[in-house]
């Protein structure tokens, strides 16, 4: 559910960068949720430089932002801020193109999330201390039982040029692209998604975000994957996103979950005051067909931003096909390093260390560590509250990520923490 301004979502305020995708207002997949709202057209554009549409994008509490030629500005001056925005919709399948820069900085990460409701979330992240590389990530349905969905790719001096991170995602296949040029894809049915249970397939919000995941009194792990300990003598840490670009393959007035299944054939298109299923995005589908004859299908655009932007020729980025994933493939925790609207606003709050590393403490993972709940070969139902079935292998359970917060995460926490989200 969308963070508005009326209802600051209490809980949210005070959790860390490092719980991120295991926490949800609303999970469909344990109850009736309000409706999301949609994207209503089939396509979105914000440039940050010149105009950058402030009434379509959201920002976590305490975050400031400004605007300069090479767009919106993503700073971090000081310990305990995370600017982060959002955008005030959801969208169904289509392709986003972001072009920015990320910020420099050891321990410094910046993202560009996609995130839904029931847990389903698509990464690119970048790690301050590393100009030449960028991680590609998703997760479906919160699941972290397997931490083996990292990839890393290269990409030439990141943090100096501006160059466009896509996504183009169906409910077929989805796919990381930089400056044009396809670098991975991941199918529905590919093993890594289990088949489908875990592949992101639900209405997503556009997240961007810098924050310090090498700050001191953040947990172990969290640290030692930002690349170290973040010296703020160093400050400020700038990431810039210069220009934005939704294609939406469902535009819709909201989307709602039919039933608790979290699959994408079970959200209904509201628009218009009628209701109708989803479309797949597929490259045979009338919606990406009807796309296509406005110039935008995903199998052919390439972000207008691209051409006005200094941006590497695709020469710089190997494409798919050259790339040895089994290779590449790296041990991570996961989702639970990336930031979300409620992790940068506690960020951004300033909160005291102690009370962050008790919270972290409680459910991060270390890198190449088992995850909580499993042992000798199999899931611990009894040690995750019910929420997957004893003696099933890990890999084979699509867990809730709200049962993954431990009840040392109360309410009462943030309950002094709570301003929302306000717009930009």
């Amino acid at each position: 559910m969308r963070f508005s301004r009326a209802t600051a979502a209490a809980a949210f305020a005070a959790l860390p960068a490092t719980l991120a995708q295991t926490f949800t207002d609303c999970n469909p997949l344990e109850k009736t949720c309000p409706k999301n709202d949609g994207l209503t057209s089939a396509t979105f554009e914000t440039d940050f430089a010149k105009d950058p549409k402030k009434d379509s994008w959201s920002k976590a509490a305490w975050t400031q932002m400004t605007y300069n030629d090479q767009g919106a500005q993503f700073e971090i001056a000081k310990k305990g801020q995370a600017p982060t925005i959002e955008t005030d919709f959801y969208f169904f399948f289509g392709r986003v193109d972001v072009t920015m820069k990320p910020a420099p900085g050891q321990g410094i990460i910046s993202s560009i999330v996609l995130e839904s409701d029931d847990l389903d979330e698509i990464d690119w992240e970048f790690l301050g201390g590393v100009d030449s590389k960028v991680q590609t990530n998703f997760f479906g349905k919160g699941n972290t039982t397997s931490y083996d969905r990292m990839i890393e790719y290269d990409v030439a001096a990141a943090q100096e040029t501006f160059h466009t991170y896509s996504l183009d995602w169906t409910s077929e296949r989805l796919q990381w692209i930089i400056d044009g040029t396809v670098v991975r894809e991941l199918k529905y049915t590919d093993p890594v998604a289990l088949g489908g249970k875990t592949y992101p397939q639900t209405p997503m919000r556009l997240k961007l975000g810098n924050w310090a995941g090498g700050a001191e009194g953040n947990a172990e792990g969290t640290i030692q994957w930002a690349g170290g300990l973040t010296d703020f003598t160093k400050a400020p840490f700038n990431m810039y996103v210069k220009e934005v670009s939704i294609m939406n393959a469902n535009p819709a007035d909201s989307y709602e979950y039919g039933d608790k299944t979290g699959s994408w054939q079970s959200i209904k298109i509201n628009k218009d005051g009628s209701s109708s299923d989803a479309n797949g995005g597929s490259s045979d589908s009338a919606s990406t067909s009807s796309l296509s004859n406005k110039g935008l299908s995903s199998s052919t655009v390439t972000s207008s931003t691209a051409s006005e932007t200094e941006s590497s020729s695709n020469g710089n980025v190997e494409g798919i096909d050259k790339h040895t994933e089994a290779a590449n493939s790296v041990t991570q925790t996961g989702s639970m390093y990336s930031t979300n609207t409620a992790s940068a606003s506690a960020l951004n709050s300033e909160i005291g260390a102690s009370t962050m590393n008790t919270v972290v403490s409680a459910s991060t993972q270390v890198p190449g560590s088992v995850p909580t709940g499993y042992s000798n070969g199999t899931w611990n139902s009894s040690s995750h509250n019910g929420s997957a079935t004893s003696g099933a292998s890990a890999a084979e359970q699509t867990t809730s990520g709200s049962a993954s917060l431990q009840s040392g995460l109360s309410i009462a926490l943030v309950a002094g923490l709570a301003f929302g989200v306000s717009l930009l």
